[in-house]
């Protein structure tokens, strides 16, 4: 088994990224054995999408990969690296928009929604996005890339795209990737709307817990997050139509390792009174290590960039069989 999987370095790390993908990149690098392997990368080629000063990119690509290495992703066992330190992703892109088709990337839709209505302003590089994800995924023979409802279609191309190439050029070259889906995966919602992803972009910072909070601020996060004023009921089922309700005890319960019966059941009875400072303490407890951990790991840019680097270096070995031979496929000399 190969898993492999990026994230945008894009700011700050915050609790939903935690909790619904980076706790599950910690769990598969720890559950890896014999001849698996982990990929994780920082997507900062795919970032180049919108627009970026120079030193805001650095400083991400940094943070990123302090917050990483803070939640438990072991640059020894795992290949952590930046996807700009391994030319062979931009490379194999090119050669894939040659196999990939225009009809396949206008339907979709992430394009569809971040482009909005103003789709001739938006760049080249947010519409070619799902080739240059093909390429990170089919260039290290991944089997396995764990994705979310959001990334089911961009896999599909990449499969699309792999059958494509194969067929076309008569070679048994990619590996169709299946999607890895852990079976619990905790969905987060905004502190200050529960029918919305808890998100970077939102622009209120009280809607979400960055990983890198201090005690007082992530308390009154939890104090002044949405909530109703019912009591808790026995189940999980009494939270069905309550969406900020459901949330907080979602988040716990994911923290906590627990259903969210048992955590209703601890409740019952209780209004969010008692349960917020309960949430508050539990989130503060749990996030000072990872926190600790960011603040040593951000203060040396050299231990952060030689960690990429390294990775960089074991990436691109693994790449270079599969770059050389598609290069070989079209019959390009390289």
């Amino acid at each position: 088994m190969r898993i492999l999987s990026g994230i945008q370095p894009t700011g700050n790390l915050h609790l939903g990224n935690y909790l619904g993908a980076i706790r599950n990149w910690v769990a598969m690098q720890d559950a890896m054995t014999g001849a698996d392997e982990c990929f994780f990368f920082l997507a900062d080629m795919h970032a180049i999408s919108a627009h970026e000063g120079r030193d805001q990119r650095l400083a991400n690509v940094r943070d990123m990969a302090a917050a990483l290495v803070a939640c438990g992703i072991d640059p020894d066992r795992s290949v952590l690296f930046n996807q700009a330190r391994v030319p062979a992703h931009a490379e194999l892109c090119w050669l894939l928009n040659g196999t990939a088709r225009i009809g396949w990337l206008n339907r979709m839709t992430q394009f569809k929604d971040k482009a909005g209505k103003n789709r001739e302003g938006a760049s080249v590089a947010l519409f070619t996005y799902p080739v240059l994800q093909a390429a990170d995924v089919l260039l290290y023979q991944a089997t396995h890339v764990p994705v979310g409802e959001d990334q089911k279609q961009h896999l599909e191309l990449t499969r699309d795209v792999a059958t494509k190439f194969n067929l076309d050029m008569g070679v048994d070259l990619f590996t169709l990737p299946e999607p890895y889906i852990p079976k619990e995966t905790a969905r987060i919602m905004s502190l200050r709307d529960g029918s919305a992803k808890m998100s970077k972009s939102d622009p209120s910072d009280m809607s979400r817990i960055n990983l890198t909070d201090d005690s007082d601020a992530i308390a009154q996060k939890v104090r002044k997050a949405k909530s109703d004023p019912e009591l808790f009921p026995e189940t999980a089922d009494g939270l069905a139509e309550r969406p900020e309700a459901k949330n907080l005890v979602g988040i716990y319960a994911a923290m906590a390792g627990e259903t969210a019966d048992a955590v209703c059941a601890r409740f019952a009875g209780q209004g969010f009174g008692a349960f917020k400072p309960a949430l508050g303490e539990l989130l503060v407890e749990t996030l000072r290590p990872i926190r600790d951990r960011y603040l040593a790991l951000r203060g040396d840019d050299a231990a952060l960039d030689a960690i990429l680097v390294k990775g960089a270096v074991r990436a691109a070995a693994a790449a270079e069989p599969t770059l050389r031979a598609a290069y070989d496929a079209l019959g390009l000399m390289r």
